[in-house]
């Protein structure tokens, strides 16, 4: 199973290259880290702007696909569904929660 973001990558690397760009962000790196960049810009026909911030937003994506996605192997979405379908009964510790949700929780 996997949960949709609500990030949209291809639009975000399309305004990388639109004239509307609004905000900076300056880097300090070594020479060789620049050439290196600039190199990889090339090769893939882009501006070293429009290479750095797609790989940027790509890793970023990919980053927090990982930590906002719920992963489940077929057995564990098999027993999910089945809890949802037949939740066990309320435990002692569940009934307290609830009542003292409902003690200091105002609506």
């Amino acid at each position: 199973m996997y949960v949709q973001s609500t990030y949209n990558s291809q639009e975000e690397r399309s305004m990388a290259r639109t004239a509307q760009r609004h905000e900076r962000i300056n880097l300090r790196l070594s020479r060789n880290a620049k050439r290196k960049l600039e190199h990889a810009a090339a090769y893939s026909d882009k501006t070293l702007t429009d290479f750095v911030i797609d790989v940027a937003l790509q890793k970023a994506e990919a980053i927090v696909r990982k930590q906002e996605a719920i992963t489940l192997t077929p057995e564990e979405w098999e027993r999910f569904c089945a809890l949802l379908l037949q939740p066990p009964a309320p435990n002692r510790r569940l009934k307290r929660a609830l009542a003292d949700h409902s003690r200091i929780v105002m609506r």
